[in-house]
């Protein structure tokens, strides 16, 4: 291979660490790119400028802390942890790669264009001190040409956990069973897996000062949670209005509204469910005591009820997040999420994890370890809006609409 594709090879490798860029700084830089864009209009050498600033910004910062984070195994840390085939990899050598000192800073700044790595990563932390997940407020990445692979290896799974005494069931039939979540061990995965791209958002100062320092994942599972018929209407409601579904957004607390990113999250979703808003919610309150005990939570005054489906197809996923980590959302309660899809099942993948999470500055990051729900028929999660989850990614070959992985999702305010 040539030194060029090489040096391409080692580029992506580095972008999905997130000691040395971190996903916001990765959202922070497509952001700019699509304002200068919007900007410059067609004048194609102020475009050029303007990347050439940026990436050289960025170019230093990547260059710095790798070399802080990996020091002089850089080269061979990038080789055995990027695509490239091992006999290409034999001969290699820095000065081949790397000939040359650094290149100068680039061009002149156009008028109005931010220059300088501080202004593009204020407060950047230091590179020696890994970051992983936060609580989230984003959304999606553009995933590789051929639904890209669940992010991360998934750790040997623990015997399930003890299950909890059994909630009072809905009104209808025999009711709902306690399902145990599959546990994984944090001693057998210390970090979270590689090549999972995180989320760091900071959090109010009220948030992050009310929060506990650990979090520990939790959840509560019950399985034939819809009658029959009630299963039946929503799947047909679902499939019958999938021209009404649009691409999922994110919250960011620097933005007034959702937004699109398809670095963290990609999937499409309906908003208005009709008749089956009341008839998830009649169902929930029948078994939210029970649930809210087994959750360790009080009893609370509902305020408010959100409530959506969410179709996720092949490579479709949702990165690390939490449900309440921004003023606009802090509100939300207890989150739920009804899987359902059309039979015979044509989707694997998509599991649902909610991890262990301590506090740091910035907000809650992940442990490592986490309990991991495999998506099934008429089964409903409940659990607190502050934990930290994730949704891997879904892999549909059909890839057609109805197909998909389904989800009627949402939370309860207080």
């Amino acid at each position: 291979m040539t030194p060029k594709q090489i040096l391409d090879s080692f580029s992506e490798t580095l972008m999905q660490d997130d000691r040395i860029l971190s996903a916001p700084e990765r959202a922070l830089i497509a952001t700019l790119l699509q304002h200068a864009k919007i900007a410059t209009g067609e004048n194609q050498e102020i475009k050029d400028a303007v990347r050439a600033v940026i990436a050289s910004a960025v170019g230093e910062t990547v260059a710095q802390r790798a070399f802080a984070v990996l020091g002089g195994s850089i080269v061979e840390h990038i080789l055995e942890n990027s695509a490239l085939p091992m006999n290409d990899h034999t001969g290699t050598r820095v000065a081949d790669i790397f000939p040359g000192s650094r290149p100068p800073l680039g061009p002149q700044t156009p008028h109005g264009v931010m220059t300088g790595t501080a202004e593009i990563f204020p407060g950047s932390r230091p590179p020696s001190d890994p970051q992983t997940p936060t609580d989230v407020r984003m959304s999606e990445p553009q995933p590789p040409s051929k639904g890209p692979q669940p992010p991360g290896v998934k750790a040997p799974p623990k015997p399930p956990m003890t299950t909890p005494s059994e909630p009072q069931p809905p009104t209808h039939g025999p009711g709902p069973g306690v399902h145990a979540p599959t546990r994984d061990d944090p001693a057998r995965q210390p970090q979270p897996p590689r090549g999972v791209r995180t989320t760091e958002v900071a959090q109010t100062g009220t948030a992050v000062a009310e929060r506990p320092s650990v979090l520990s994942a939790q959840c509560v599972v019950l399985d034939e949670f819809l009658a029959p018929q009630e299963l039946e209407e929503l799947t047909r409601f679902t499939l019958e209005h999938e021209a009404d579904f649009s691409a999922s957004e994110v919250i960011s607390p620097s933005v007034d509204g959702g937004i699109v990113n398809y670095e963290h999250r990609r999937s499409r979703v309906l908003m208005d469910l009709a008749q089956h808003h009341d008839v998830i919610f009649e169902r929930i309150k029948a078994v939210l005591p029970q649930v809210l005990d087994q959750l360790g939570m009080e009893e609370f005054s509902i305020t408010g009820v959100e409530a959506q489906v969410t179709a996720s197809n092949d490579g479709d996923f949702f990165h690390f997040h939490s449900d309440n980590g921004s003023d606009r959302v802090a509100s939300r309660h207890l989150t739920f999420v009804y899987f359902f899809h059309r039979e015979p099942r044509q989707f694997d993948g998509g599991e649902l994890r909610i991890h262990d999470a301590r506090l740091e500055e910035r907000g809650y990051v992940s442990q490592g370890s986490y309990q991991s729900i495999v998506p099934q028929q008429n089964q409903i999660v409940f659990f607190p809006c502050e934990l930290l989850h994730e949704i891997t990614a879904v892999n549909c070959t059909s890839q057609q609409f109805a197909d998909s992985r389904f989800t009627l999702n949402g939370w309860l305010r207080h």
